[in-house]
C-alpha cells in the first residue's frame, strides 16, 4: 500500500514533537560549523512543514510516520 500524507497540524502536539525530535536526531551527529540545540533544529523542520517544503507521510505497511523534505 502507498504511503499516505498526513497534514502535520492534524497530529497531536506530542506526536509532532516526537516526530520532529526523531527526524533531527536520526543521523546522530551534527557536522555543522556551530552547535545548535535540539529545539532550534526542530523549529527549523517545523518551518519547513509550515511552508510546505516538507511533509509528514504515514506508511500503513510498516505503521510508521516520517518527515519527507521536498527536493
Amino acid at each position: 500500500m502507498d504511503a499516505v500524507e498526513i497534514p502535520y497540524h492534524q497530529l497531536s502536539p506530542e506526536a509532532l514533537r516526537g516526530l520532529l525530535a526523531e527526524f533531527v536526531t536520526r543521523d546522530g551527529t551534527d557536522y555543522g560549523a556551530r552547535e545548535r540545540s535540539l529545539e532550534a533544529k526542530m523549529a527549523d523542520v517545523r518551518r519547513l512543514l509550515e511552508r510546505g517544503e516538507a511533509r509528514v507521510v504515514f506508511d500503513p505497511d510498516s505503521g510508521t510516520a516520517n518527515i519527507v523534505v521536498a527536493v
